[in-house]
Protein backbone atom coordinates (compact mmCIF):
# COMPACT_ATOMS: atom_id res chain seq x y z
CA UNK A 1 0.00 0.00 0.00
CA UNK A 2 1.19 3.41 -0.89
CA UNK A 3 0.12 7.20 -0.41
CA UNK A 4 -0.83 9.07 -3.84
CA UNK A 5 2.18 11.41 -4.75
CA UNK A 6 2.40 14.99 -4.85
CA UNK A 7 4.55 17.38 -6.44
CA UNK A 8 7.73 17.95 -4.45
CA UNK A 9 10.80 19.88 -5.77
CA UNK A 10 12.86 18.41 -8.10
CA UNK A 11 16.44 17.19 -7.31
CA UNK A 12 19.80 18.54 -8.66
CA UNK A 13 21.41 15.79 -10.77
CA UNK A 14 24.64 14.39 -8.91
CA UNK A 15 27.96 12.82 -10.39
CA UNK A 16 28.35 9.23 -9.63
CA UNK A 17 31.41 9.92 -8.38
CA UNK A 18 31.06 12.96 -6.18
CA UNK A 19 28.20 15.21 -4.67
CA UNK A 20 28.19 17.95 -2.02
CA UNK A 21 26.52 16.11 0.86
CA UNK A 22 27.29 12.06 1.63
CA UNK A 23 24.92 9.86 4.20
CA UNK A 24 26.05 7.02 5.70
CA UNK A 25 23.47 4.99 6.91
CA UNK A 26 19.92 4.74 5.95
CA UNK A 27 17.89 4.25 9.21
CA UNK A 28 15.26 6.92 10.42
CA UNK A 29 17.91 9.72 10.69
CA UNK A 30 19.52 9.23 7.52
CA UNK A 31 16.53 8.72 5.35
CA UNK A 32 15.17 11.77 7.71
CA UNK A 33 17.55 13.98 6.86
CA UNK A 34 17.99 12.97 3.15
CA UNK A 35 14.82 13.70 2.63
CA UNK A 36 14.68 17.59 3.73
CA UNK A 37 17.72 17.24 1.73
CA UNK A 38 15.92 16.30 -1.27
CA UNK A 39 13.20 18.54 -0.47
CA UNK A 40 16.02 21.25 -0.58
CA UNK A 41 17.00 20.10 -4.00
CA UNK A 42 20.49 19.70 -2.33
CA UNK A 43 22.80 17.08 -4.19
CA UNK A 44 23.22 14.20 -1.74
CA UNK A 45 23.92 10.52 -1.85
CA UNK A 46 22.58 7.90 1.08
CA UNK A 47 24.59 4.68 1.53
CA UNK A 48 23.26 1.44 2.97
CA UNK A 49 20.66 -0.61 2.95
CA UNK A 50 17.42 0.88 4.39
CA UNK A 51 16.39 0.00 7.76
CA UNK A 52 18.59 -3.07 8.03
CA UNK A 53 18.66 -3.28 11.84
CA UNK A 54 14.53 -2.56 11.99
CA UNK A 55 14.33 -5.69 8.86
CA UNK A 56 17.28 -7.83 9.73
CA UNK A 57 17.95 -7.37 13.67
CA UNK A 58 14.55 -7.14 15.27
CA UNK A 59 12.44 -10.00 16.42
CA UNK A 60 9.83 -10.84 14.09
CA UNK A 61 6.53 -9.80 15.00
CA UNK A 62 7.19 -7.74 18.04
CA UNK A 63 5.88 -3.97 18.43
CA UNK A 64 7.50 -0.88 18.40
CA UNK A 65 7.85 0.71 21.89
CA UNK A 66 7.14 4.35 20.97
CA UNK A 67 3.53 5.78 20.60
CA UNK A 68 2.14 6.33 16.79
CA UNK A 69 3.24 9.91 17.10
CA UNK A 70 6.92 9.19 18.00
CA UNK A 71 7.46 6.81 15.36
CA UNK A 72 7.35 9.06 12.00
CA UNK A 73 10.76 9.27 9.40
CA UNK A 74 10.94 12.99 9.13
CA UNK A 75 10.55 15.15 5.90
CA UNK A 76 8.67 18.28 5.54
CA UNK A 77 5.39 17.11 4.16
CA UNK A 78 2.23 16.44 6.17
CA UNK A 79 1.38 13.14 4.00
CA UNK A 80 4.93 11.82 5.01
CA UNK A 81 3.85 10.87 8.51
CA UNK A 82 2.91 7.09 10.29
CA UNK A 83 -0.45 8.87 10.85
CA UNK A 84 -1.37 9.64 7.39
CA UNK A 85 0.33 6.23 6.11
CA UNK A 86 -1.83 4.32 8.16
CA UNK A 87 -5.24 7.02 7.43
CA UNK A 88 -4.72 5.93 3.83
CA UNK A 89 -4.23 2.52 4.24
CA UNK A 90 -7.10 2.41 6.71
CA UNK A 91 -4.58 0.62 8.88
CA UNK A 92 -5.60 0.74 12.72
CA UNK A 93 -3.74 3.59 14.47
CA UNK A 94 -3.90 5.98 16.97
CA UNK A 95 -1.15 8.57 18.70
CA UNK A 96 -0.77 7.27 22.03
CA UNK A 97 -1.95 4.03 23.72
CA UNK A 98 -1.86 1.56 20.20
CA UNK A 99 1.11 -0.94 19.87
CA UNK A 100 2.98 -0.18 16.18
CA UNK A 101 3.42 -3.25 14.89
CA UNK A 102 6.85 -3.55 13.52
CA UNK A 103 5.31 -4.84 10.00
CA UNK A 104 3.00 -1.67 9.74
CA UNK A 105 5.92 0.30 10.54
CA UNK A 106 8.57 -1.24 7.50
CA UNK A 107 5.15 -0.82 5.17
CA UNK A 108 5.67 2.98 5.85
CA UNK A 109 9.50 3.15 5.72
CA UNK A 110 9.37 1.35 2.43
CA UNK A 111 6.58 3.74 1.21
CA UNK A 112 8.39 7.04 3.15
CA UNK A 113 11.61 5.73 1.05
CA UNK A 114 9.30 5.40 -2.22
CA UNK A 115 8.31 8.84 -2.26
CA UNK A 116 11.35 11.02 0.00
CA UNK A 117 14.15 9.80 -0.57
CA UNK A 118 14.06 7.07 -3.95
CA UNK A 119 17.50 7.33 -4.70
CA UNK A 120 19.53 4.90 -2.06
CA UNK A 121 22.76 3.72 -2.63
CA UNK A 122 22.38 -0.09 -1.04
CA UNK A 123 26.32 -0.17 -0.83
CA UNK A 124 28.06 -0.03 2.59
CA UNK A 125 30.73 2.35 3.03
CA UNK A 126 33.93 0.22 4.04
CA UNK A 127 36.23 3.82 4.41
CA UNK A 128 35.62 7.08 5.09
CA UNK A 129 38.92 9.49 4.76
CA UNK A 130 39.81 13.14 4.51
CA UNK A 131 41.51 14.64 1.75
CA UNK A 132 42.69 18.48 0.90
CA UNK A 133 38.72 18.87 -1.26
CA UNK A 134 36.88 17.48 1.70
CA UNK A 135 36.12 13.49 2.59
CA UNK A 136 36.82 10.67 -0.12
CA UNK A 137 34.50 7.45 0.64
CA UNK A 138 35.38 3.74 -0.31
CA UNK A 139 32.21 1.36 -1.20
CA UNK A 140 32.37 -2.11 -0.65
CA UNK A 141 31.95 -2.87 -4.30
CA UNK A 142 35.19 -1.07 -5.14
CA UNK A 143 33.86 1.73 -6.20
CA UNK A 144 34.87 5.20 -4.64
CA UNK A 145 32.95 9.14 -4.09
CA UNK A 146 33.99 11.89 -3.43
CA UNK A 147 32.44 14.30 -0.83
CA UNK A 148 32.34 18.05 0.77
CA UNK A 149 30.12 17.01 3.66
CA UNK A 150 29.40 13.58 5.65
CA UNK A 151 27.12 12.84 7.78
CA UNK A 152 27.47 9.98 9.89
CA UNK A 153 24.09 8.50 10.80
CA UNK A 154 24.71 4.73 11.47
CA UNK A 155 22.32 4.24 14.34
CA UNK A 156 22.76 1.62 16.92
CA UNK A 157 24.10 -0.96 14.37
CA UNK A 158 27.96 -0.77 15.41
CA UNK A 159 27.56 -0.24 19.01
CA UNK A 160 25.92 -3.43 20.82
CA UNK A 161 27.28 -3.89 24.37
CA UNK A 162 27.73 -7.59 25.96
CA UNK A 163 28.80 -7.21 29.61
CA UNK A 164 32.57 -8.29 30.51
CA UNK A 165 31.87 -11.48 32.18
CA UNK A 166 29.99 -12.40 29.52
CA UNK A 167 32.65 -11.89 26.97
CA UNK A 168 34.99 -14.63 28.53
CA UNK A 169 32.46 -17.07 26.70
CA UNK A 170 33.85 -18.93 23.75
CA UNK A 171 31.79 -17.66 20.17
CA UNK A 172 28.94 -19.63 19.56
CA UNK A 173 27.95 -19.71 23.47
CA UNK A 174 27.00 -15.94 23.74
CA UNK A 175 25.56 -13.51 21.28
CA UNK A 176 23.71 -10.22 21.35
CA UNK A 177 20.03 -9.50 20.87
CA UNK A 178 21.38 -7.70 18.04
CA UNK A 179 22.28 -10.95 16.07
CA UNK A 180 18.46 -11.99 16.24
CA UNK A 181 15.18 -11.78 14.62
CA UNK A 182 13.92 -14.86 14.45
CA UNK A 183 14.13 -18.14 16.86
CA UNK A 184 14.67 -21.05 14.48
CA UNK A 185 18.46 -22.12 15.66
CA UNK A 186 17.19 -22.46 19.07
CA UNK A 187 14.98 -24.64 18.94
CA UNK A 188 15.42 -27.40 21.40
CA UNK A 189 17.82 -25.71 23.20
CA UNK A 190 18.11 -24.09 26.74
CA UNK A 191 18.61 -20.41 26.55
CA UNK A 192 19.11 -17.55 28.79
CA UNK A 193 18.21 -13.95 28.01
CA UNK A 194 20.20 -11.01 30.03
CA UNK A 195 18.88 -7.89 30.43
CA UNK A 196 15.67 -6.15 31.42
CA UNK A 197 14.62 -3.90 29.10
CA UNK A 198 12.31 -3.99 25.89
CA UNK A 199 14.70 -5.98 24.02
CA UNK A 200 15.22 -8.71 26.43
CA UNK A 201 11.51 -8.79 26.66
CA UNK A 202 11.29 -8.81 22.76
CA UNK A 203 13.77 -11.42 22.87
CA UNK A 204 12.27 -13.65 25.25
CA UNK A 205 8.80 -13.30 24.00
CA UNK A 206 10.02 -14.54 20.50
CA UNK A 207 11.85 -17.38 21.74
CA UNK A 208 8.70 -18.37 23.88
CA UNK A 209 6.48 -18.38 21.16
CA UNK A 210 8.46 -20.37 19.23
CA UNK A 211 8.67 -23.21 21.46
CA UNK A 212 12.48 -22.98 22.92
CA UNK A 213 12.87 -23.37 26.85
CA UNK A 214 13.63 -19.91 27.67
CA UNK A 215 14.66 -17.53 31.22
CA UNK A 216 14.93 -13.82 31.48
CA UNK A 217 18.41 -13.25 34.10
CA UNK A 218 19.02 -9.63 35.50
CA UNK A 219 20.27 -7.60 38.38
CA UNK A 220 17.14 -5.47 38.07
CA UNK A 221 14.58 -6.77 40.95
CA UNK A 222 11.69 -6.22 38.99
CA UNK A 223 11.49 -5.86 35.01
CA UNK A 224 9.80 -2.14 34.58
CA UNK A 225 7.07 -1.60 31.93
CA UNK A 226 5.96 1.55 30.73
CA UNK A 227 2.34 2.57 32.54
CA UNK A 228 -0.55 1.76 30.79
CA UNK A 229 -2.20 4.58 28.94
CA UNK A 230 -5.58 5.55 31.00
CA UNK A 231 -7.40 8.47 29.43
CA UNK A 232 -9.43 8.62 32.32
CA UNK A 233 -6.37 9.82 34.80
CA UNK A 234 -4.99 12.29 31.80
CA UNK A 235 -6.14 14.98 34.05
CA UNK A 236 -5.29 18.43 33.49
CA UNK A 237 -3.65 18.66 36.99
CA UNK A 238 -1.90 15.40 35.68
CA UNK A 239 -0.28 16.25 31.98
CA UNK A 240 0.85 19.65 34.01
CA UNK A 241 2.46 17.23 36.81
CA UNK A 242 4.05 15.03 33.98
CA UNK A 243 3.73 16.58 30.59
CA UNK A 244 3.79 13.95 27.87
CA UNK A 245 7.31 14.31 25.27
CA UNK A 246 8.06 11.72 22.74
CA UNK A 247 10.74 10.39 24.53
CA UNK A 248 8.75 9.52 28.52
CA UNK A 249 6.72 11.55 30.61
CA UNK A 250 7.85 13.70 33.19
CA UNK A 251 9.35 17.53 33.00
CA UNK A 252 12.50 16.19 32.27
CA UNK A 253 11.70 14.13 29.54
CA UNK A 254 9.76 17.02 28.67
CA UNK A 255 12.99 19.54 28.22
CA UNK A 256 15.39 16.60 26.83
CA UNK A 257 13.06 16.26 24.21
CA UNK A 258 11.92 19.86 23.33
CA UNK A 259 14.86 21.72 23.99
CA UNK A 260 18.29 20.03 22.98
CA UNK A 261 19.73 22.98 21.67
CA UNK A 262 19.25 24.75 25.01
CA UNK A 263 20.39 20.59 26.51
CA UNK A 264 23.72 21.07 24.28
CA UNK A 265 24.76 24.32 26.24
CA UNK A 266 24.11 22.63 29.38
CA UNK A 267 27.74 22.00 31.28
CA UNK A 268 29.19 18.49 31.05
CA UNK A 269 28.33 17.09 34.39
CA UNK A 270 24.53 18.20 33.97
CA UNK A 271 24.00 16.76 30.57
CA UNK A 272 25.46 13.42 31.74
CA UNK A 273 23.23 13.27 34.40
CA UNK A 274 20.26 13.86 32.72
CA UNK A 275 21.25 11.37 29.70
CA UNK A 276 22.00 8.37 32.88
CA UNK A 277 18.33 9.56 34.51
CA UNK A 278 16.80 8.28 30.90
CA UNK A 279 19.34 4.69 30.23
CA UNK A 280 17.15 2.61 32.42
CA UNK A 281 15.92 -0.24 31.01
CA UNK A 282 11.77 -0.19 30.53
CA UNK A 283 9.32 -2.48 28.16
CA UNK A 284 6.47 -1.53 26.60
CA UNK A 285 3.40 -1.83 28.97
CA UNK A 286 2.17 -4.00 26.02
CA UNK A 287 4.96 -6.54 26.84
CA UNK A 288 3.86 -7.80 30.51
CA UNK A 289 1.09 -9.87 29.75
CA UNK A 290 4.01 -11.80 27.31
CA UNK A 291 5.70 -12.40 29.87
CA UNK A 292 4.66 -13.13 33.11
CA UNK A 293 3.57 -16.35 33.75
CA UNK A 294 4.98 -17.75 31.02
CA UNK A 295 8.52 -16.51 31.13
CA UNK A 296 10.98 -17.68 34.23
CA UNK A 297 12.78 -14.78 35.94
CA UNK A 298 15.58 -14.88 37.76
CA UNK A 299 15.61 -11.34 38.93
CA UNK A 300 18.50 -9.07 41.33
CA UNK A 301 21.21 -11.55 39.78
CA UNK A 302 24.02 -10.32 39.42
CA UNK A 303 26.57 -12.65 37.07
CA UNK A 304 29.97 -13.19 39.09
CA UNK A 305 31.32 -15.75 36.07
CA UNK A 306 30.72 -17.10 33.07
CA UNK A 307 32.35 -19.98 31.90
CA UNK A 308 31.35 -23.19 29.22
CA UNK A 309 31.69 -26.55 30.44
CA UNK A 310 30.84 -30.02 28.60
CA UNK A 311 29.19 -27.83 26.06
CA UNK A 312 27.16 -26.01 28.75
CA UNK A 313 27.02 -22.82 29.71
CA UNK A 314 27.40 -21.96 33.49
CA UNK A 315 26.08 -18.54 34.81
CA UNK A 316 27.13 -18.29 38.27
CA UNK A 317 24.64 -15.45 39.65
CA UNK A 318 24.63 -13.71 43.16
CA UNK A 319 21.72 -11.61 44.47
CA UNK A 320 21.99 -8.56 47.08
CA UNK A 321 22.20 -10.79 49.65
CA UNK A 322 25.40 -12.79 48.66
CA UNK A 323 23.59 -15.68 48.06
CA UNK A 324 25.46 -17.97 45.15
CA UNK A 325 23.32 -20.16 42.37
CA UNK A 326 24.64 -21.50 39.13
CA UNK A 327 22.72 -21.75 35.83
CA UNK A 328 23.30 -24.00 33.29
CA UNK A 329 22.04 -23.47 29.78
CA UNK A 330 23.18 -23.40 26.51
CA UNK A 331 23.19 -20.28 25.43
CA UNK A 332 23.29 -16.96 26.49
CA UNK A 333 21.29 -14.22 24.29
CA UNK A 334 22.96 -10.63 25.69
CA UNK A 335 19.78 -7.86 25.74
CA UNK A 336 22.21 -5.58 27.26
CA UNK A 337 21.64 -2.86 24.90
CA UNK A 338 24.26 -0.78 22.92
CA UNK A 339 26.63 2.09 23.83
CA UNK A 340 27.89 4.84 21.44
CA UNK A 341 31.64 4.42 20.50
CA UNK A 342 33.30 6.53 17.71
CA UNK A 343 36.12 4.02 17.35
CA UNK A 344 33.67 1.10 16.69
CA UNK A 345 32.86 2.48 13.34
CA UNK A 346 35.02 0.51 11.57
CA UNK A 347 34.99 2.65 8.17
CA UNK A 348 36.26 5.53 9.90
CA UNK A 349 40.18 5.64 9.49
CA UNK A 350 42.23 5.78 12.73
CA UNK A 351 43.24 9.67 11.98
CA UNK A 352 39.70 10.57 11.51
CA UNK A 353 38.67 8.91 15.31
CA UNK A 354 41.40 10.46 16.62
CA UNK A 355 40.94 13.76 15.69
CA UNK A 356 37.08 14.03 16.27
CA UNK A 357 36.93 11.76 19.79
CA UNK A 358 40.57 12.44 21.33
CA UNK A 359 40.20 10.02 24.36
CA UNK A 360 36.57 9.52 23.88
CA UNK A 361 34.05 6.97 23.18
CA UNK A 362 32.06 9.91 21.30
CA UNK A 363 32.63 12.97 19.70
CA UNK A 364 31.86 16.45 21.03
CA UNK A 365 29.70 18.27 18.64
CA UNK A 366 29.12 21.80 17.86
CA UNK A 367 25.08 22.91 17.79
CA UNK A 368 24.94 22.16 13.94
CA UNK A 369 25.78 18.03 14.54
CA UNK A 370 29.25 19.04 13.43
CA UNK A 371 32.60 17.44 14.72
CA UNK A 372 36.12 19.05 15.45
CA UNK A 373 36.58 18.09 11.64
CA UNK A 374 35.01 20.57 9.20
CA UNK A 375 32.35 19.13 7.14
CA UNK A 376 32.01 15.80 8.86
CA UNK A 377 28.99 15.46 10.80
CA UNK A 378 26.95 12.85 13.40
CA UNK A 379 23.45 12.52 13.91
CA UNK A 380 21.29 9.89 16.20
CA UNK A 381 22.71 7.67 19.18
CA UNK A 382 26.17 8.46 18.68
CA UNK A 383 24.93 12.50 19.18
CA UNK A 384 23.82 11.65 22.67
CA UNK A 385 26.54 13.29 25.12
CA UNK A 386 26.09 16.31 22.66
CA UNK A 387 22.38 16.64 22.61
CA UNK A 388 21.22 14.12 24.90
CA UNK A 389 18.69 11.37 25.16
CA UNK A 390 16.68 12.31 22.66
CA UNK A 391 19.41 11.09 20.09
CA UNK A 392 17.95 7.25 21.45
CA UNK A 393 14.79 8.15 20.19
CA UNK A 394 13.64 7.58 16.67
CA UNK A 395 11.37 10.92 17.85
CA UNK A 396 15.04 12.75 17.68
CA UNK A 397 15.15 12.49 13.86
CA UNK A 398 12.35 15.59 13.82
CA UNK A 399 14.65 18.03 15.49
CA UNK A 400 17.90 16.69 13.97
CA UNK A 401 17.12 16.15 10.19
CA UNK A 402 14.91 19.46 9.69
CA UNK A 403 17.99 21.43 11.93
CA UNK A 404 21.02 19.94 9.95
CA UNK A 405 19.53 20.40 6.44
CA UNK A 406 18.97 24.06 7.58
CA UNK A 407 22.55 24.17 7.99
CA UNK A 408 24.02 22.87 5.17
CA UNK A 409 21.56 24.81 3.18
CA UNK A 410 22.77 28.08 4.40
CA UNK A 411 26.64 26.75 3.78
CA UNK A 412 26.09 25.61 0.51
CA UNK A 413 24.32 28.82 -0.70
CA UNK A 414 27.12 30.82 0.98
CA UNK A 415 29.64 28.78 -0.52
CA UNK A 416 27.93 28.91 -3.91
CA UNK A 417 27.47 32.86 -3.64
CA UNK A 418 30.95 33.21 -2.93
CA UNK A 419 32.61 31.44 -5.87
CA UNK A 420 30.47 33.46 -7.95
CA UNK A 421 31.80 36.63 -6.55
CA UNK A 422 35.35 35.27 -6.91
CA UNK A 423 34.15 34.49 -10.77
CA UNK A 424 32.75 37.68 -11.47
CA UNK A 425 35.81 39.86 -9.80
CA UNK A 426 38.15 37.46 -12.08
CA UNK A 427 36.42 37.72 -15.25
CA UNK A 428 36.53 41.35 -14.43
CA UNK A 429 39.69 41.96 -13.36
CA UNK A 430 41.21 39.56 -16.21
CA UNK A 431 42.51 37.14 -13.67
CA UNK A 432 41.86 33.38 -13.78
CA UNK A 433 39.23 31.66 -11.52
CA UNK A 434 39.60 30.14 -8.28
CA UNK A 435 37.45 27.59 -6.95
CA UNK A 436 35.97 27.52 -3.73
CA UNK A 437 35.80 24.55 -2.10
CA UNK A 438 31.64 24.74 -0.46
CA UNK A 439 32.31 25.44 3.16
CA UNK A 440 35.30 26.82 2.89
CA UNK A 441 34.33 30.52 2.53
CA UNK A 442 30.47 29.63 2.71
CA UNK A 443 31.44 28.30 6.26
CA UNK A 444 32.47 32.04 7.50
CA UNK A 445 29.32 33.37 6.07
CA UNK A 446 26.68 31.23 6.64
CA UNK A 447 27.00 31.05 10.33
CA UNK A 448 28.97 34.18 11.06
CA UNK A 449 32.33 32.00 12.59
CA UNK A 450 35.76 32.35 11.21
CA UNK A 451 36.13 28.49 9.60
CA UNK A 452 37.74 26.13 10.79
CA UNK A 453 36.14 26.85 14.37
CA UNK A 454 38.53 24.10 15.78
CA UNK A 455 41.39 24.57 13.55
CA UNK A 456 42.26 21.44 12.57
CA UNK A 457 43.49 20.57 9.21
CA UNK A 458 43.22 17.51 6.62
CA UNK A 459 44.58 14.58 7.60
CA UNK A 460 47.14 13.91 4.86
CA UNK A 461 46.98 9.78 3.54
CA UNK A 462 47.49 7.33 1.08
CA UNK A 463 44.04 6.78 -0.07
CA UNK A 464 44.07 7.90 -3.93
CA UNK A 465 42.74 11.19 -4.70
CA UNK A 466 41.74 10.25 -8.34
CA UNK A 467 39.73 7.24 -8.28
CA UNK A 468 36.72 6.59 -10.58
CA UNK A 469 33.52 5.44 -10.20
CA UNK A 470 30.78 3.89 -12.26
CA UNK A 471 26.96 4.54 -12.47
CA UNK A 472 24.67 3.14 -10.46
Amino acid sequence: MDIPDTSHPPLKSSSASACEVAIIGAGPYGLSLAAHLNAKGIDCRVFGKPLSTWNAHMPRNMFLKSDGFASNLSAPFPESTLGAFCAVGRIAYAPQGFPIALDTFLEYADSFCRRFVPRIDKSDVSSLTQDADGFRLALDDGRTLAARNVVVATGITHFAYTPAPLGALPEGAVSHSFDHRKADKFLGRDVAVVGAGSSATDTAIMLHDAGVSVRIVARAPAIEYNSIPDPDADSLLYRIQRPASGIGRGWRSYFCASAPLLFHKLPEPMRRRAIMSHMHPAAGWFMQEGIEGRVPCLLGRQIAEAKESGGRVLLTLKDSSGSVEVLACDHVIAATGYRPDIRKLSFLSRDLCDLIAPARTTAPLTDRFETRVPGLFVIGPAAIDSFGPLMRFMYGAEFAAPHLAAFLERKLSAASRQQAAWAQNANGNGKSVRTVRAGERGEAEATGRGRPHYGVKPVRNSAPTHATSVCD
